[in-house]
């Protein structure tokens, strides 16, 4: 498994937002949290945005959706230049229809669930999707505590990958710090959003490489 780290722009300043892609190159993609005040109890940023931010960075745009209606929106934000669109198991009315919309508009589809919701049920679904996103803390807000009661979800997650011998990438967003990055690694996460962890640091840039070193260092074992 080759491993991934994705800045959150949640953690960044949002007046500056050019730059502050600008200050996380090298990372494999950069993190849009698009968040709606009803789906979760924020708002955030929206298609105008996410327009802008691609033509302000070469880094790929991964764009999660904490949106309420994913099935109407999710093939606009890969027309507004997102490389990967994620939408909420919990909000989307047809998955595989969304899964297939975002693929045919050329970027990678993937899901995410809650803390609360189980992965086992949408088993089927997975060869739809290119990435699973589990949250590692309820969606809405950054800078929150990891829930260590979700590695076990991320192990089963990644059995059922393997089951199915899937190219599937499986995406943690949450509390994902040097602190806690290894322990999501060893569960079987390739793909790591971290916020704070990387914004909050004076070099960006430099803890997004010190985060891959540490869950690669993990996968290498």
């Amino acid at each position: 498994m080759s491993v991934q780290i994705s800045p959150s722009i949640l953690s960044a300043d949002f007046a500056r937002l050019a730059e502050e892609a600008k200050a996380v190159e090298g990372a494999d993609w950069l993190h849009v949290d698009v968040m709606d005040n009803h789906f979760v109890p924020n708002l955030t940023l929206g298609l105008p945005v996410v327009e802008s931010l691609r033509k302000a960075t070469d880094t790929p745009l991964d764009c999660h959706l904490m949106i309420e209606n994913p099935d109407r929106w999710a093939p606009a934000y890969v027309e507004a230049g997102a490389s990967s669109v994620t939408f909420h198991a919990e909000a989307a009315t047809a998955p595989v229809r969304i899964a297939r919309e975002i693929r045919a508009k050329g970027a990678r589809a993937s899901m995410a669930l809650r803390p609360a919701t189980p992965i086992e049920p949408y088993e089927d679904l997975l060869p739809e999707l290119d990435m699973l996103l589990i949250m590692t803390i309820e969606p809405g807000f950054g800078g929150q505590p990891f829930l260590d009661i979700m590695l076990p979800k991320i192990r089963r997650t990644r059995a059922l990958i393997d089951k199915h011998g899937l190219d599937l990438w499986l995406q943690v967003d949450g509390g994902v710090s040097a602190e806690t990055i290894e322990r999501c690694a060893e569960a079987g996460a390739d793909n790591f959003v971290a916020g704070t962890a990387v914004y909050g640091a004076d070099v960006p840039a430099a803890a997004v490489r010190a985060l891959r070193e540490q869950a690669a260092a993990v996968h290498r074992h």
